[in-house]
Formats: structure tokens, sequence, C-alpha cells
């Protein structure tokens, strides 16, 4: 088990499916988390499950104002912390022609805008030598039909990682990203999904994937921690998690 012993950390989007197994994993080794959500069901269940060592707290991460409050939060409950994990996202499967504005504005204010500010808010509560990650996705390339607003939305965080990399090397905080491909989450992703739209999305995952399978919510938080703890000497790149999917990896034909 890694020590995480001493270090403080900031989960945006931390109370289910990737952010959560972060949270966990650093909570069993030994650090202080605050996670954010904003449905209260998932808040609730969050609390239970992560115990007295971890600070729920309910904030948008589409709303500026949310934001500033949430760099309040921080500083009060933490104050300095080592490890920023803007895992917060949204997405809305729809072919670009049924785009409207409140959709491609809800997918633009949570992943990048948010992302965005989150980050400016937060930056100068870390530590000089600590380290940013965003939760970016393998649809970031690639042309995925119906994910138009989606993939542009995460395809700007990884020049946000790039960016905030060379504006924070002086003070040695590193910022890279992590890319997952198909991860089995509760919500797969996209809130709002059907029993029957969810099956069908997860067959569609596991039949395009080369690796003829899903990923864990466990492998996302390793990758993440490996990025914001063990690589020392990475920083403004791109982790792809995602069972070869977008690396043009091609399962053999029998």
């Amino acid at each position: 088990m890694a020590d995480y012993s001493g270090k403080k950390a900031v989960i945006t989007g931390g109370t289910h499916g990737m952010g959560l197994a972060i949270a966990k994993a650093l909570l069993a080794g030994g650090a202080e988390v605050l996670v954010t959500g904003r449905n209260e069901q998932n808040i609730e269940a969050a609390k239970a499950e992560l115990g007295p060592a971890a600070h729920v707290v309910r904030s948008d991460a589409g709303s500026l104002d949310a934001i500033e409050l949430l760099g309040k939060i921080v500083d009060d409950k933490l104050g300095r912390i080592d490890h920023l994990f803007i895992n917060a996202g949204t997405a809305i499967l729809e072919p670009f022609a049924a785009v409207t504005e409140e959709s491609f504005d809800r997918q633009f204010n949570v992943n990048t805008k948010g992302a965005f500010f989150a980050v400016q808010r937060l930056a100068p509560l870390i530590q000089d030598g600590g380290s940013i990650v965003f939760t970016s996705s393998v649809a970031d390339t690639g042309g995925t039909p119906g994910m138009s607003a989606y993939s542009g939305s995460k395809a700007a965080l990884f020049s946000f990682t790039q960016v905030f990399a060379s504006e924070l090397l002086p003070r040695n905080i590193r910022v890279n990203a992590v890319s997952p491909g198909f991860i089995d989450t509760p919500s797969m992703g996209v809130p709002g999904l059907s029993d029957a739209e969810k099956a069908g999305f997860m067959e569609l995952g596991d039949t395009i994937t080369p690796m003829k399978r899903h990923g864990a919510v466990e492998e996302i938080a390793r990758a993440a921690l490996f990025l914001a703890v063990d690589a020392t000497y990475t920083t403004g790149t791109k982790l792809p998690v995602d069972g070869g999917l977008g690396q043009g990896v091609q399962y053999p034909q029998s």
C-alpha cells in the first residue's frame, strides 16, 4: 500500500466512480482528502463510505460562484494542499445536429470552463512541488460520432495541461492528464442513461476496445496517483488508460 501520510488532496467529482476510487486510495494511504459532488444521493453515500477522514462538499463544478466558495472551503479545512485532481465531468451523447445551446453550455461549463477556473482558484493553495491531474477522455481525439461537444470540451483539457505545466514550472508543480476509455462507473460517464442504454453502451465498449473489456475505476485511480505522486520527472503529458482504444491497437482476428 502506498504511503500518503501527511498529504492533502482535493478531488473534484470525487463522490462516485473514478474520483471516489482516487479518494479511497489516498485515504487508505493516510492522506487527508476533500471531495466534491453535486448529486445529493452521491454526497451522502460518499460520506458514509469515506468516513470522517474525508471532507465531502457539495459544489457545482460548472459554477464560478461555487468554485470561488470551494477555494474558501479548501483553505479553511485543509490549508495548503499537495495534490489536485480535476475529475468532475459530464457527457451528453447526441449527433452534432441535435446539440442545443443548453447541452453545449452544460458540457463546456463543467468539463472546460469549470476545470480551468478550479485550477486558477486552487493553484495558489498547492504546495510548491505539488501536482495537478486532469481527467480527460479517450474521446478527446478520434472524431467519435455523437460526441462532438463532449469531445471538444475534453480536448481543451490537454491544452490546459500543457500551458499550466509551463506556467507552474517555477513552483515545481507538475501538471498532467489521465485519459480513460470505457470505464465501469455507475453512470458510465453519461448521466441519465436508462439500464438498457447503459447495457448497450457497455456492450459497445467491450466490442471496440482492443482488450475486450471495460476498465475498473481502481485502474484509473492507480494511473492518476502515479502521475500525481510517483511521476516526478513528468509534466505536461497525457496518459491513456483505455485498453488500447485510442492507440491504434488491433485485436488479432481468428
